[in-house]
């Protein structure tokens, strides 16, 4: 089945956050069936309480892929596996 959401977890101020949005966006340009969600820990208290110190973090499809620091090639190279 095809991925059709990429979850972004983050917070306001969060340079981290900022760094793999761009690069989120830019992998995205390449699969555009699949939907971008963006959440901010801020606003969720389970979400708070789990991820505080592990942002940004990526889910494919509600999966983790990525906390911290994304990679573009590999989170490419899932999207891309997911998308076939």
């Amino acid at each position: 089945m095809p991925a059709s959401t990429l979850t972004l977890l983050g917070k306001p101020g969060c340079h981290l956050c900022d760094v793999a949005r761009d690069i989120v966006e830019g992998a995205l340009l390449e699969f555009p069936e699949v939907a971008l969600v963006e959440h901010s820990i801020l606003d969720d208290p389970a979400l708070f309480e789990r991820y505080r110190n592990d942002i940004p973090v990526i889910l494919i499809d509600d999966v983790v892929h990525t906390i911290h620091r994304v990679d573009a090639a590999r989170l490419r190279a899932a999207l891309a596996a997911e998308t076939r």
